[in-house]
C-alpha cells in the first residue's frame, strides 16, 4: 500500500502553502530523515524531511505550486517490495485531492478496562499537533490487523513515530489489545456509575488515563455543547485583541442612590448604568456597533445590548434592544424581567438571539478584571469588574482614594481597529464618570 505524502502544517495557523521545489524526483530512494521539498508559508521557507523509507513513485504537485491546502495528498511513496501495480487507482497529477483533515481539538474517549490497562505502565507514544498517536501508515495497518491498540505502542522511528519494527516488537511481546469504545449514554440518560470505564484523554505530548473508579461520567447536555461549540468557534475564527481601562465610580454610586431614594417602583443597578452607558457609547461612535459579515461590514442603527447572565448549566445573553433610546428606569426594569425569565428558562429566541455588543459583569462576584470571548455574530464584548476603593493620584498631584472599576473591551480586529475600540472605551468611561450626561 503506497505512502502518502501530505503538505505539512507547518505552523499552528497554516491553512495553505507554496510547494517551492521538489529535493527529490520519481524513482529516488528516501530514508527517516531526508529532505523532500521546500514549502513556503506566509512567514518563512522550511525544509519537509520524510518520516518513512520507501521510493518516490509519484509528486502529485509540482513545485511552483501556490496555495496548496494543509492535509492535501502532493505525492507518494512505495514501500520495499511493492511495484508500480501499487498505484492502481491512485489520483493523477492533475487530480490530486485532499484527504480528510483531522479533528481540530483532542478526543475524549471512553473504554472499557482491561487487565492489560490495569496492570502496565501508561507509555507515551509520540503526537502530533493534532492529538493523534504519530504512525505510519503501514504501522496502522499492522495494528489492526493484529488487533493492538496503536496508542499503546512507543514509537522507535523519527521524532518517535510508530514504524514497521515497532508493531512487530509489539505483537510478539504480547502489546495490549485495541480497546473497544464504550456505547454513549442517551439524550438525558442518568450519569454513568463511577468506575465503570477508563476516560482516556488524548493531548499531542501524551496520552492521559484515568483510572476506573476515580471519576464520575456526567453526559453533556445540549446547552454546554451549544456555548462549547460557539466559544470554540468564536475563539478559532475572530482574532481577539484587548484594551483596558480604568472607571471612577463615585459620582455614579452617589447618583444611583439618590435616584433609588425616590421611589420603591424600581432599583437601578451599576449594571443598569453600565448598560446604559455602553449603548450611548456605541451611538456616540457607530463605527463600533458593526458585525463583520464576510463580504459586507453590517453598521447598526442601534445598539442591542446583550447581557451575561448566569443559569444552572451555563449562561445565556438576554437583548435589552435599542438600549441607547431607553432610560435608566426602563433599562433597570427590563433587565430585571428578562434575568428572571432566563433564570426559568423562559425567554424566547428572539429575546437572546443576536444583539450588536455585549456585557458581562463578574463585579458582584468579586472578580477584580477579566476577559471575554466574544459572543458571535457580535464584533465586541465589554468585561466589567467590581468597583472597589483604590488609592490615585489626584490631577493636582495629591493621593487620594476613589471607588475605582476596571473594564476591558473584547474586540474582532477585522471590524473595530485598535484606536476605534480606544475611542469606544473612551466614550464609555465618559458617561460612566459623569453620569449626568446619560441623562441629557
Amino acid at each position: 500500500m503506497p505512502i502518502s505524502i501530505l503538505m505539512p502544517a507547518l505552523s499552528p495557523t497554516m491553512e495553505k502553502g507554496n510547494l517551492a521545489k521538489w529535493l527529490v524526483k520519481v524513482g529516488d530512494a528516501v530514508s527517516a530523515g531526508d529532505i523532500l521539498a521546500e514549502i513556503e508559508t506566509d512567514k518563512a521557507t522550511m525544509e519537509v524531511e520524510s518520516v518513512d523509507e520507501g521510493t518516490v513513485a509519484k509528486i502529485l504537485v509540482p513545485e511552483g505550486t501556490n496555495n496548496v491546502p494543509v492535509n492535501q495528498l502532493i505525492a507518494l511513496l512505495l514501500e520495499d517490495g511493492e511495484d508500480a501495480s501499487a498505484l492502481d487507482g491512485a489520483p493523477a497529477a492533475a487530480q490530486s485531492q485532499p484527504v480528510s483533515p483531522p479533528p481540530a481539538s483532542p478526543q475524549q474517549t471512553a473504554v472499557q478496562p482491561s487487565p492489560a490497562a490495569a496492570t502496565m505502565p501508561v507509555q507515551q507514544p509520540a503526537a502530533n499537533g493534532d492529538g493523534r498517536t504519530f504512525a505510519s501508515p503501514l504501522a496502522r495497518r499492522l495494528a489492526g490487523d493484529a488487533g493492538l491498540d496503536i496508542t499503546m505502542i512507543s514509537g522507535t522511528g523519527p521524532h518517535g513515530r510508530v514504524v514497521k519494527r515497532d508493531v512487530e516488537a509489539a505483537r510478539a511481546g504480547g502489546a495490549p489489545s485495541a480497546p473497544q469504545a464504550a456505547p454513549q449514554p442517551a439524550a438525558g440518560a442518568a450519569p454513568a456509575a463511577t468506575g465503570t470505564a477508563i476516560a482516556r484523554i488524548e493531548r499531542p505530548d501524551m496520552t492521559v488515563y484515568f483510572e476506573a473508579g476515580s471519576f464520575d461520567a456526567v453526559p453533556v447536555d445540549s446547552m454546554r455543547a451549544s456555548i462549547a461549540r460557539r466559544l470554540t468557534e468564536s475563539k478559532r475564527d475572530i482574532p481577539h485583541y484587548y484594551l483596558t481601562i480604568d472607571c471612577r465610580l463615585d459620582e455614579l454610586l452617589a447618583m444611583r442612590k439618590k435616584l433609588n431614594d425616590r421611589t420603591d417602583q424600581y432599583r437601578i443597578s451599576v449594571n443598569d448604568f453600565v448598560v446604559r452607558a455602553a449603548a450611548l457609547a456605541l451611538r456616540r461612535v457607530p463605527e463600533a456597533n458593526a458585525t463583520w459579515a464576510d463580504t459586507h461590514i453590517l453598521y447598526h442603527h442601534h445598539a442591542d445590548v446583550s447581557m451575561a447572565v448566569a443559569i444552572e448549566g451555563g449562561l445565556i445573553t438576554p437583548i435589552i434592544r435599542k438600549a441607547d433610546t431607553k432610560g435608566l428606569a426602563e433599562i433597570a426594569i427590563e433587565a430585571k424581567d428578562l434575568a428572571a425569565r432566563a433564570r426559568d428558562r423562559k425567554l424566547k429566541p428572539n429575546e437572546y438571539e443576536g444583539g450588536t455588543f455585549s456585557v458581562s459583569n463578574l463585579g458582584m462576584f468579586g472578580i477584580k478584571n477579566f476577559t471575554a470571548v466574544i459572543n458571535p455574530p457580535q464584533a465586541a464584548i465589554m468585561a466589567v469588574g467590581g468597583g472597589a476603593k483604590r488609592p490615585i493620584v489626584n490631577e493636582d498631584g495629591t493621593v487620594g482614594v476613589a471607588t475605582m472599576m476596571t473594564v476591558t473591551l473584547s474586540a474582532d480586529h477585522r471590524v473595530i481597529d485598535g484606536a476605534l475600540g480606544a475611542r469606544l472605551l473612551a466614550a464609555f468611561k465618559g458617561f460612566i464618570e459623569e453620569p449626568l450626561t446619560m441623562l441629557l
